[in-house]
């Protein structure tokens, strides 16, 4: 499909530099461009825009603001950001982003957001079907997909991830991924405990206490949960039943 995207950044260079590695893309078929967030919106009532590229930090309206302001539109805009520091990930993660690029961008990873892009677009728009999730490591925002998400650890306000490969941190407390991730195949074993039915390598009763084998770990299955635990595996095993995502 050709796309029509508008770009979004106060800074000249940055703006014409992306504005010409899109132009390059075969899937982009027009570039917009404007040098503020309301240069942006006036854009917007005049123009079918497709994406938006933009950078987070301009004066007055932020990339941020401009995207809470495209949400409340109502056919959803894909939107992605890009800027020099790494701090707003979370924000722009929860706003639905498609991407989020650091500068300087990157010909494989601005190619990776136009083809993000033209998923979303494909679905409908809106919020993005990648299953992605921004965490910090190091000072660097990296993205971890959901489906190597072995369990997750309640930590106050905050939930650690646990994959194979280590364990990250997120700003988003585990009662809300309990909601998020339910249909994609996580049940919570212990107030503190959520896991992926399709890690969980066995089960064990011992004693009236329950666990969990997951990648290797050995968890705990709260009473309060082991029968929850045990309706969600049988419904799960019988012909017709859900499948492990």
């Amino acid at each position: 499909m050709s796309l029509r995207v508008l770009v979004v950044d106060d800074e000249r260079p940055a703006l014409d530099e992306l504005a010409y590695l899109l132009g390059r893309d075969e899937r982009v078929d027009a570039v917009l461009t404007a040098d503020s967030a309301a240069g942006a919106l006036r854009v917007l009532q005049e123009e079918d825009v497709d994406a938006l590229f933009t950078d987070i930090r301009m004066p007055g309206l932020s990339g941020i603001d401009l995207a809470r302001v495209l949400s409340k539109f109502r056919t959803a805009i894909p939107v992605v950001f890009i800027t020099a520091h790494e701090g707003h990930a979370v924000d722009a993660f929860d706003l639905h982003a498609v991407d989020y690029l650091l500068k300087p961008v990157r010909d494989e990873r601005l190619n990776e957001a136009v083809r993000r892009v033209v998923a979303a677009t494909q679905a409908g728009a809106g919020p993005s079907t990648d299953d992605s999730i921004p965490v910090e490591l190091g000072g660097v925002t990296r993205f971890v997909s959901r489906a190597d998400v072995l369990y997750a650890e309640a930590q106050g306000d905050y939930a650690r991830l646990h994959t194979a490969e280590g364990s990250h941190l997120i700003r988003t407390p585990l009662t809300t991924l309990e909601d998020d991730w339910r249909e994609h195949g996580f049940v919570r074993i212990h107030r503190s405990l959520l896991v992926a039915l399709a890690h969980v390598d066995e089960v064990r009763l011992e004693a009236g206490r329950c666990c969990v084998l997951v990648g290797g770990h050995e968890l705990t299955v709260s009473r309060r949960h082991t029968r929850k635990l045990r309706d969600v595996l049988v419904r799960r095993s019988r012909p017709g039943g859900a499948t492990r995502s």
